[in-house]
């Protein structure tokens, strides 16, 4: 019984944790142009059409995702709800996954997705992902972070190294680094 209260009283407390929930409306034509933009700015040899197009997709599929997760409370709450198996999908990766899918369905020539993870060797964070876009043959560094997870639908862009709440790395790079501890840890001495 008292696990029970000690569990009811953590989820209620992550409540109010994070953004409040999306309005599921249309998106923002001025943060549709805003990101456009961006990605304008990204350098020489960026398709017009191909950085609108791309800003257009992430916008709306942001908010498109949004629906198809039934986001209704915090980022942290709706974790929580996927979690326990109330919901299917809406963890962090899960937008970023989506995210680089139906980037990379557009089948972009002058544009790169990459996929990037912050906190994944911090004890006092939450591991958090994210898709990033880039122009073709730079770095993630060099691109602009889409993060629709942090605002339950509404997407956040910006530059990968002046992200004021992240410190990016590189997905496969993280990745590298945690088979390297397991395999560490599971090595018999001997």
């Amino acid at each position: 019984m008292l696990r029970v209260f000690v569990v009811l009283l953590a989820l209620l407390s992550l409540w109010g944790c994070g953004a409040s929930p999306a309005r599921h409306g249309p998106p923002s034509e001025s943060d549709i142009a805003s990101l456009e933009s961006m990605i304008l700015a990204l350098g020489p040899g960026v398709s017009a059409e191909e950085a609108e197009r791309a800003a257009r997709v992430a916008v709306q599929h942001s908010r498109e995702l949004a629906v198809s997760y039934q986001i209704t409370g915090s980022p942290l709450w709706h974790n929580t709800q996927v979690n326990l198996g109330i919901k299917e999908r809406g963890l962090c990766w899960h937008w970023a996954e989506d995210m680089e899918v139906r980037l990379l369905a557009e089948g972009l020539e002058t544009l790169e997705i990459h996929r990037a993870i912050a906190n994944a060797f911090n004890p006092l964070r939450i591991e958090h992902s994210t898709a990033v876009i880039s122009r073709k043959g730079d770095g993630f560094e060099r691109g602009i972070v889409l993060d629709p997870w942090r605002l339950g639908g509404t997407l956040t862009f910006v530059p990968t190294l002046e992200d004021p709440e992240y410190k990016w790395e590189e997905r496969k790079e993280v990745l590298a680094r945690k088979r390297k501890r397991m395999a560490g840890r599971s090595a018999v001495p001997g």
